[in-house]
């Protein structure tokens, strides 16, 4: 098990690495007035969902359940409940970043630098309640 414990952390800084980088890609896209840069960003922000965060997600995901099935599944688990919350609210921002993506794909965008910077700080907290979850178990 601890193979899939190394492994579901790997894969989950992977994710979080993209859930950090991605909004502050969108912030320089929000910011960009030429359309060199905005093609540019265009494709960054794509290649970095699709080709590293997505698939860092779904993996972190499946080692999570694989921990979970391992380790099993009963009392004194109220943290893990508490912490599979924060991984489906961050599955959903995750859902929302490829949303703004596709704005941003199509020029679509309507939202601000300064709104994206408010965005971007979303991931931290779900890590650190996630991070605190687990060490500490608190219930």
């Amino acid at each position: 098990m601890l193979w899939v414990k190394s492994l579901h952390i790997i894969f989950m800084v992977t994710w979080f690495a993209g859930l950090f980088y991605l909004p502050r890609l969108f912030v320089y896209h929000a910011l960009a007035e030429d359309a060199v840069s905005k093609e540019r960003l265009k494709v960054m922000e794509r290649k970095l969902f699709y080709g590293i965060m997505t698939p860092g997600a779904v993996l972190t995901v499946v080692f999570g359940v694989w921990l979970w099935a391992g380790y099993g599944i009963g009392a004194g688990q109220g943290w893990l409940m508490a912490k599979l919350a924060l991984v489906i609210a961050l599955i959903g921002y995750h859902i929302y970043c490829g949303i703004l993506l596709d704005d941003f794909k199509n020029d679509r965008n309507t939202r601000s630098h300064r709104w994206f910077r408010w965005f971007n700080e979303a991931p931290v907290l779900v890590l650190v309640g996630a991070v605190l979850l687990v060490v500490f178990k608190p219930f």
